[in-house]
């Protein structure tokens, strides 16, 4: 309109505002994918390079370790500079990365590499939740988030269908590289696109304040140390015992970076993490929710997929698909969810956590119920019932856990909310594999696995998952009554 005024840095119209979204949910959805399409590239991955089951487990759960260590200091230099700079840089990173996997000549170099996309997923994600933030409020925050929902569960659970395909295209042998080649040409088109779409810095008033590098040190040492025994967690007998001492490591540096945070604050300075973020109950338990849900789903989607190469004999791309249903019915209900949110609140998640228990006790029972030839047809159709919980669960728990974050923190607390999902990535990972392979070398010692050890593996992993959802449960039961008790009063 002639006349009106320019718009200030970061202000973007309406329509600018969705196709801004519109790069960052694809973005997120790169990244998302990565954590689950390469769970079942692992047997080509261990035939190609020769590689050990710790090995493997680097591959998957040391990219949720390096994610985990790079949110929370990328979240606060996103909201402090630029989060369309950070966004740029993550995602540059990311498909750099993603060339070095390709083009990995040995595991070790592929560990590496592995490491080195996770620290760039990490620098770009905490971009993606402050820009939503950022972009819209109220009931379009709500539905941006939905949004958000749908493309995490889609991600997730079409992950290993699209592994499997690329696999099946690249041969047994290399096509494992497939799923990190995918990523270059998709990365080089969002760097285009978020370049040119993405709102810059709003303008602030006041000085630039100095970055505290001790917490970041010690909070990123808190979340390494913490992440690492699980990490190496196997379930082989060789699994050494001393790794758990990494525990009170992480005990010491957390206990450290809580006192250095108070006293820098109390300086007049900006610390990492305002720890008054912790006092809305809101964003406190929607953390525990997210962690302990994430622990459990993707856990799940892994052992499942072991299960159904190691124990069914299914090729790769047909052990992937048993998921399309579960992504189907979760993008579904993550868009009506994101619509309901604001009117049902945290009932909404208490009912998609129910509906989750219910379906993974329904995918363990059609996993080992059935003849061997009618259990995939019957785990997918009860993924389904796990889908439309899920849907309930990821994108409104999202928006009720930041509802009440100033924009201003954005990017450190949507960090910190993915740091208990890669935490409880990790451990629900950890823990769940490990069951499975405890059950196998146990009972056969990894030898001439029979079917019937390996329905024993699954059931006793699955345990794991459902309790899991179960804990996630019972803090979404917790934060439902006490926000009546706060409506109430």
């Amino acid at each position: 309109m002639t006349g009106a005024p320019a718009p200030v840095a970061g202000e973007v119209s309406e329509g600018g505002r969705w196709r801004a979204f519109g790069v960052c949910v694809a973005v997120a959805a790169l990244t998302i994918l990565d954590l689950s399409k390469v769970n079942v590239g692992l047997p080509s991955i261990e035939g190609s390079l020769h590689a050990s089951s710790s090995q493997l487990q680097l591959i998957v759960a040391g990219y949720a370790l390096a994610f985990g260590l790079a949110l929370v200091p990328s979240g606060r230099l996103g909201d402090v500079y630029s989060r369309k700079a950070f966004f740029l840089l993550g995602l540059s990173l990311f498909t750099l990365a993603s060339v070095a996997c390709a083009l990995a000549p040995g595991i070790g170099v592929l560990v590496v590499a592995r490491l080195a996309q996770g620290i760039a997923a990490g620098i770009q994600m905490p971009q993606v939740l402050g820009l939503v933030q950022q972009l819209f409020q109220g009931p379009a925050r709500a539905r941006a988030f939905g949004l958000f929902g749908a493309t995490v569960g889609v991600s997730t659970a079409l992950g290993p269908t699209l592994g499997g395909l690329l696999i099946a295209v690249g041969g047994a042998q290399d096509g494992w590289r497939l799923l990190f080649w995918m990523n270059v040409p998709l990365g080089l088109i969002a760097l285009g696109f978020a370049w040119r779409l993405l709102p810059g810095r709003p303008e602030r008033s006041g000085r630039r304040v100095p970055l505290d590098l001790v917490g970041i040190a010690l909070v990123g040492s808190a979340v390494v140390a913490f992440m690492l025994p699980f990490v190496l967690t196997t379930g082989e007998p060789g699994d050494d015992p001393r790794r758990w001492l990494w525990l009170a490591v992480a005990a010491a540096a957390a206990i450290a970076f809580v006192l250095w945070e108070r006293s820098y604050a109390r300086r007049g300075l900006l610390p990492v993490v305002d720890f008054g973020l912790f006092r809305r109950s809101s964003y406190r338990n929607g953390i525990l929710i997210a962690a302990t849900y994430f622990a459990a789903l993707p856990a799940s989607f892994l052992i499942s997929t072991l299960y159904l190469q190691q124990g069914l004999g299914l090729e790769p791309v047909f052990a992937g698909m048993v998921t399309i249903s579960f992504a189907l019915a979760s993008a579904a209900m993550a868009w009506i969810g994101g619509r309901l949110v604001q009117r049902v609140g945290r009932a909404l998640v208490v009912g998609g956590l129910c509906t989750v228990a219910v379906g993974i006790a329904l995918v363990l029972a059609a996993a080992t119920l059935p003849p061997p030839a009618a259990a995939p047809w019957a785990m997918a159709g009860a993924m389904t019932v796990t889908g439309l919980g899920g849907g309930l669960v990821i994108s409104p728990n999202q928006t009720l856990t930041l509802a009440e974050v100033p924009v201003e923190e954005a990017g450190v607390a949507g960090s910190l909310t993915q740091v208990g999902q890669r935490v409880g990535n990790a451990v629900g990972v950890a823990a769940a594999t490990a069951v499975y392979f405890s059950a196998i070398y146990g009972e056969s010692g990894g030898r001439h696995v029979s079917l019937a050890v390996y329905h024993d593996a699954y059931r006793d992993g699955f345990f794991v998952c459902l309790g899991l959802v179960l804990l996630a449960l019972v803090f979404a039961v917790l934060d439902l009554l006490a926000r009546r008790r706060r409506g109430s009063a």
